[in-house]
Formats: structure tokens, C-alpha cells, sequence
């Protein structure tokens, strides 16, 4: 990014089922300010404004209280229907980047916080890596990540294949990646293992070396 900083933008992108939500956590423990754009989603999705697009598209089926969108309903919406997906993701991302880019301030004038972490799905094919610093990816053994997608998400094989489908792919991403963590053990043994990229990141960023951190 051209404008000057004092703090790194780091990306976390990562197989579904790797655990970068955990990997985000111990960052933000090593004092880094993180923006979950998940979490940003699912706050857009109840504006009013959105709301009442949703059910304008989709029928009062999305909203069936009135008050609440219902997420499953959308998400069997937009996965059985990439033009319906494209046409969801219109309507929130703009907002969505509203969101992050007001936090991105913020946490830059918070002395306290030491990089700011991004946390988006699609990081990499929305173009947010030209807005990063670094980019982590978080990877992780195939039958680890089923086991832990059946046991969070009651998820099948055909479940994971069918997501997978919608996302670049690892190799993709490891191009792209500054870092890649390995997550197949437990958070004991993560966290030495994520603090130690963080602090390579944190010290190529203030050395202002390119060769080791995008510009």
C-alpha cells in the first residue's frame, strides 16, 4: 500500500477447516488488533436497508420473524447458485469494506495494538492481498480438517468438496503466502509457532525489507 504506516497489514488465508480463526486469536493475544470480516457479514446481513433487499430477491422466507435474516437460509440460497452468491456478495462487500476500513483506522491510531490482522474468506479473490503487508496461510492435514468440520459443523466430505470448489486453490494461495503455519496438533503447539511468524513479520515490516514482506 502507498500510504505510510506504522503498523502491518496482515493477511490470514488458509484451507477450510485449518483453523485461521484460531490462528487470528493468538495474533490478536500477541497484540494485534483483528477485523473478522465473517463477523462483519453477519452484522450487514441484519441492516434494515439489507434486509428488506433479501426479501425482495429471495421472499419472506429469508427473514421468517421479520426481525432476523436467517443465515441457513441464505447460505442454501447462494450455494446452489453462483449467479445468486455474486449477486449477495454486491450487495455486502461494499459495506462490509466500510466496516474494515474504519477499523483499519482506528486500530492504526491505537498505539497498544502492534499489526492489524485481516480475516476474510476470500481475501485473495476479493484483492485484499494488495492491501496487506504479509500474508499467513494456515494449512492443515485434509482428514484433520473433515474431522473437525463434521464435529463444529456436522459437515460430510461432500460438504467440504462443495466449498472447496468455490475457493482458489491451496497452491494459489501458498504462492501468495509470506508465512504458512501448519495446524495438525493443538493450540499448545501453535501458539510458539504463530508468534514466531508474527514477530518475523512485525521485524521485516519496521527493517522495510520487500524481499521478505510485500510493499
Amino acid at each position: 500500500m502507498s500510504l505510510k504506516r506504522s503498523k502491518p497489514i496482515i493477511g490470514i488465508v488458509g484451507t477450510i477447516g485449518a483453523g485461521k480463526s484460531a490462528v487470528a486469536g493468538l495474533l490478536a493475544e500477541f497484540g494485534a488488533g483483528v477485523i473478522d470480516s465473517d463477523a462483519a457479514a453477519h452484522e450487514v446481513l441484519q441492516e434494515e436497508d439489507v434486509r428488506g433487499t433479501l426479501v425482495q430477491w429471495w421472499g419472506p422466507r429469508v427473514c421468517p420473524d421479520g426481525r432476523a435474516v436467517d443465515r441457513s437460509v441464505v447460505a442454501s440460497i447462494v450455494f446452489a447458485d453462483p449467479e445468486q452468491l455474486r449477486r449477495l456478495e454486491g450487495l455486502l462487500y461494499p459495506r462490509i469494506a466500510e466496516r474494515r476500513d474504519a477499523q483499519v483506522a482506528r486500530f492504526e491510531q491505537n498505539a497498544a495494538i502492534r499489526a492489524i490482522v485481516l480475516d476474510a474468506p476470500k481475501l485473495i479473490e476479493a484483492g485484499l492481498d494488495n492491501q496487506c503487508d504479509a500474508i499467513v496461510l494456515v494449512d492443515a492435514d485434509r482428514n484433520r480438517r473433515l474431522q473437525r468440520l463434521a464435529a463444529s459443523r456436522g459437515w460430510t466430505e461432500a460438504d467440504l468438496l462443495a466449498r472447496e470448489r468455490r475457493q482458489i486453490s491451496v497452491d494459489e494461495k501458498r504462492a501468495k503466502a509470506d508465512e504458512v503455519i501448519i495446524n495438525d496438533a493443538d493450540v499448545c503447539a501453535l501458539r510458539p509457532v504463530v508468534r514466531a511468524a508474527f514477530e518475523r513479520i512485525l521485524g521485516a515490516f519496521h527493517r522495510g525489507r520487500p524481499d521478505q514482506v510485500h510493499s
